[in-house]
């Protein structure tokens, strides 16, 4: 079809006029309808030979013109071989675009892939392509600002000095904070960060007066901390400052801690101890003290180092911390002091020792010791005793449900172990569940979880074949 088309159009060619897409004009419209008016005869058409062959050819030409048209228009003028130029078939221009070139994001030499300009280094905020390294601008000797005491100026950061009213606040939760996590590598940080110029000597100071209304296991922790602190952020001199004013107020630490001379006595020993303080800092003091509570405080230190050359370990003067023993001399202190309550009767005494233990975590292993105590025992003295202790730590909140649970059903779990050694334990064990029931410090349902011993009926030759009811 397509080689027909160019055939005839070769033989045939059409007029600009054929191919116009322009209104007709009145004239051409009439002639247009004389036209076929001839070609209608009593309302009918009668179609010229090849006339339908000719309008589909014309049609397709004209569909065919306007497609490369289209095609074209965005290329603009083309150029001939003279440089002139060139035109449409007709001497007509082809048209362009009609896209408009202000919003136009193209490079306007037609190259390119469409990157964006300047490799993404252009526009607002823009301070250069993405991975640009600056280098150091120099500086320009002929600039009127310039000067020559810039160039050697070594720029730091200026920490402040720290007041005296905001150094109590400031280093009192950083103390209160260690005695929690006792990590000394942390403390020397922060107290390396701050400026503290001559105020360092207070730091021991302030340590050891909250170590004063606090545990056994806080003070360890106050030696401790002197000593890894001593040479990093304090110095030897700070350390003797700071105990010296110590001694000079006790008679005002005396007021809130009674026990004041004797526990500053024994910082200075274990400072002494730790080689913190010099050993000739008590003779530093002889024949000089006029205070009754310092001349208690250092009498107490010469004593324990006087018992330290003699073999005493003044290096574990506090004791260690509960969390910090081994389990085993924790279970051998609880032993300790079930037998002492045994023997004393005495209940806010056997609180206390349980406090200052420090494991609250670890006092299921008090509920179970005390128990195995009331199967091991003979008499019906140590089963009411154990009784009223543990009723009385219930009721004030020493042993918590938690703790109390854990060690009923840790006997529950050993009971068979034991009735080997004690053949009357589960009896012992019910009749005990059951008075603990009876006091309100365990519950139903901890009570129906208490172990009985099986009756094992067995058969003998000379039963006749009949079951006994008997147990052992």
């Amino acid at each position: 079809m397509a080689t027909d088309c160019e055939a005839w159009l070769n033989a045939n060619p059409l007029d600009a006029d054929d191919l116009s897409d322009s209104f007709l004009s009145g004239e051409e419209e009439n002639g247009i309808i004389t036209k076929n008016i001839k070609n209608e005869i009593n309302g009918n058409w009668i179609s010229a030979p090849n006339s339908i062959h000719e309008a589909r050819l014309k049609a397709k030409a004209k569909r065919r013109l306007r497609k490369t048209s289209s095609r074209d228009s965005g290329r603009g003028d083309s150029f001939s071989e003279n440089g002139d130029p060139s035109r449409g078939t007709n001497g007509t221009a082809p048209p362009t675009s009609p896209k408009s070139k202000l919003l136009d994001r193209k490079s306007r030499a037609g190259k390119g892939r469409g990157l964006p300009k300047k490799g993404g280094a252009g526009g607002k905020g823009v301070w250069g392509p993405p991975g640009e390294v600056y280098d150091l601008e120099e500086v320009d000797v002929k600039d009127p600002n310039y000067d020559e005491a810039q160039e050697n100026c070594v720029y730091e950061t200026v920490v402040p000095p720290l007041e005296e009213g905001a150094f109590e606040k400031t280093l009192t939760p950083i103390v209160q904070e260690y005695f929690e996590h006792g990590d000394t590598n942390e403390v020397a940080e922060l107290l390396g960060e701050l400026n503290l110029g001559s105020m360092s000597s207070g730091v021991p100071m302030l340590a050891v007066s909250l170590a004063l209304e606090a545990k056994a296991s806080h003070r360890e922790l106050t030696s401790r901390l002197l000593t890894d602190l001593c040479g990093r952020v304090l110095s030897r001199s700070d350390v003797e400052s700071s105990f010296d004013k110590l001694l000079r107020e006790l008679p005002d630490l005396v007021l809130d801690t009674p026990g004041a001379p004797q526990l500053v006595g024994q910082f200075i020993a274990r400072a002494v101890k730790d080689q913190i303080l010099s050993r000739s800092y008590l003779d530093g003091y002889k024949g000089r003290v006029d205070c009754v509570h310092a001349r208690a405080a250092l009498d107490r230190a010469a004593v324990l180092l006087k018992m330290g050359l003699g073999g005493l370990r003044i290096d574990n003067l506090w004791g260690t911390g509960g969390g910090q023993r081994p389990v085993t001399q924790l279970v051998r202190e609880m032993t300790l002091l079930l037998k002492e309550y045994l023997l004393s009767g005495d209940n806010k005494e056997a609180e206390r020792c349980l406090r200052e233990l420090e494991v609250p975590h670890f006092h299921h292993e008090f509920v179970y010791e005390a128990i195995v105590m009331v199967l091991e025992s003979k008499g019906e003295k140590t089963f009411k005793m154990v009784l009223q202790l543990l009723k009385f730590l219930w009721v004030s909140s020493i042993i918590t449900v938690d703790q109390m649970r854990r060690g009923y059903e840790r006997v529950y779990m050993d009971i068979a172990e034991i009735n080997i050694d004690v053949p009357r334990a589960y009896f012992i064990l019910e009749q005990f569940v059951d008075k603990s029931f009876s006091a309100g410090f365990i519950c139903e349902k901890l009570r129906d979880l208490c172990p009985s011993r099986g009756r094992k009926r067995f058969v003998s030759e000379g039963d006749g074949g009949r079951f006994k009811l008997e147990s052992y």
